[in-house]
């Protein structure tokens, strides 16, 4: 008896060492993540907006740095992320990226729960557009099953599917016939769509604008260009679905679009806040470029407006908003159409190992992985800054996707309203067949798996003399 309750102490200690064996092993990262949560906390610390927020975590002792970066953010961010892919991020920046080529809103059937989702808008020449999907398409089923809240975004990630259209009656939603697709890499021109339509004695242009990408702003200059040589009266650029993207291609719109004067005496657009030590930098050093975006005198195409309509929803954001916002003190009006806009008034970069570290063999093996972390906020030259909640719009408008129109088409509701407002009169609408008479709930919204990034204010990567 005394032997095994000997025995049973023995076993009870033993376990005791293993179990605490684990958790020390559980506490400390292998050198690989090490060095990848140093490389997050190294970047944060110089260049994140709130660096002098970052909370006292040991990175040695964190095990997955997706994570560890998460436990860095500040409460106010909403923004930042991290990548073990950066050539796809970068990528994805320049508008080239493995998709269907088409932009979905997600909802629920509130008396159901049923998940289904309806497309916005389709580059042509893709895999979606060839499958004959249209704005206003209803899917209802992905590989013969139904979608859920746990596998929606599979439509916008994966690489094959086949879906299922669903038909808009009075009583509700059937089943209707099924397309296949495969994902392919796009190179997708952020200007999809231009039109003119002329309305009681008013010409009015309208582009429709899907992402800010430098290697799209020609594509711009040929849609502002076209509107001036046909004489149009009026613009309306569309940017209800535009998460933004490169502060440059911002800057560039902006200084198509802005009166003469603020263009030629390249005037202040934004101005632009850093982290107290890197704005002490650029001040010290007289680095304006860093401090404040200008307009460019030096753009191809200059329509030197007064007035302009924009078209906006939840969607709406980052560099959207900054066009928006940076027009408004140097133009007699800027009238915003349909939703209130997403509320991103913060810019950010593109991190890697060899941004902050000059030896290669040390981050030869972590040089997949990358930050993107804000590092400013921008305000307008009047002044106008955290606008948390977004722009509300000036005529509020619903962008029904159970009725919709195509883009560019007077009938549209966000455009119609735009048109009723320059011209003073209204348009007839021709009479819908559908109504929706079930009760049902928008959820979410996207592209792609890359929507997150398009969010971004992206700004070109600085040039400090502290760097590791």
């Amino acid at each position: 008896m005394k032997d095994s309750f000997k025995f049973l102490v023995l076993l009870i200690f033993i376990i005791g060492i293993f179990i605490g064996c684990q958790k020390e092993d559980q506490g400390t990262a292998s050198a690989y993540t090490k060095k990848v949560n140093l490389f997050m906390k190294d970047a944060m610390e110089i260049y994140y907006l709130w660096n002098d927020k970052l909370p006292d975590i040991d990175y040695k002792n964190e095990n997955d740095s997706k994570e560890y970066f998460e436990k860095l953010l500040y409460k106010d961010d909403r923004w930042s992320f991290t990548t073990d892919d950066i050539d796809a991020l970068e990528s994805s920046f320049e508008g080239i990226e493995t998709s269907h080529g088409w932009s979905l809103a997600f909802g629920t059937f509130t008396n159901t729960g049923n998940v289904f989702a309806i497309v916005e808008f389709v580059y042509p020449y893709t895999p979606a557009s060839e499958a004959g999907l249209k704005r206003g398409d209803i899917i209802v089923l992905m590989n013969n099953a139904d979608i859920t809240v746990d596998n929606y975004l599979d439509l916008l990630n994966s690489s094959s599917m086949s879906v299922t259209l669903g038909i808009l009656t009075n009583e509700g939603i059937t089943t209707g016939s099924t397309v296949n697709m495969v994902a392919r890499e796009l190179q997708l021109n952020p200007v999809l769509k231009t039109a003119v339509v002329v309305h009681d004695n008013h010409k009015i242009g309208y582009i429709f604008y899907a992402q800010y990408i430098d290697e799209y702003t020609n594509a711009i200059d040929t849609a502002l260009q076209s509107m001036i040589d046909q004489e149009v009266t009026d613009l309306v650029i569309d940017l209800r679905y535009n998460p933004g993207g490169s502060v440059d291609a911002a800057q560039h719109l902006c200084s198509a679009l802005a009166p003469l004067t603020a263009v030629n005496n390249q005037s202040t657009l934004v101005e632009l806040y850093w982290n107290d030590e890197i704005q002490k930098y650029w001040t010290d050093n007289q680095i304006m470029s860093q401090i404040e975006v200008d307009f460019d005198s030096e753009v191809p195409v200059k329509m030197g407006l007064n007035k302009i309509y924009f078209l906006t929803t939840s969607g709406t954001a980052s560099a959207s908003e900054l066009t928006i916002t940076g027009l408004g003190p140097y133009m007699t009006d800027v009238i915003t159409v349909g939703d209130t806009t997403h509320g991103k008034y913060t810019g950010s970069i593109t991190l890697k190992p060899e941004d902050i570290y000059n030896n290669s063999d040390y981050y030869k093996e972590i040089e997949n992985w990358g930050i993107q972390p804000i590092v400013l906020r921008y305000a307008n030259s009047a002044g106008v800054t955290d606008f948390t909640n977004g722009f509300a719009p000036n005529i509020l408008v619903e962008d029904d996707l159970f009725d919709t129109k195509p883009l560019g088409d007077m009938e549209d509701p966000l455009f119609r309203a735009a048109i009723e407002d320059i011209t003073g009169t209204s348009i007839v609408a021709s009479k819908s067949a559908k109504t929706l008479k079930i009760p049902h709930r928008m959820f979410d919204r996207g592209f792609s798996k890359y929507d997150k990034n398009k969010r971004e204010l992206l700004i070109d990567k600085p040039e400090l003399n502290f760097i590791k």
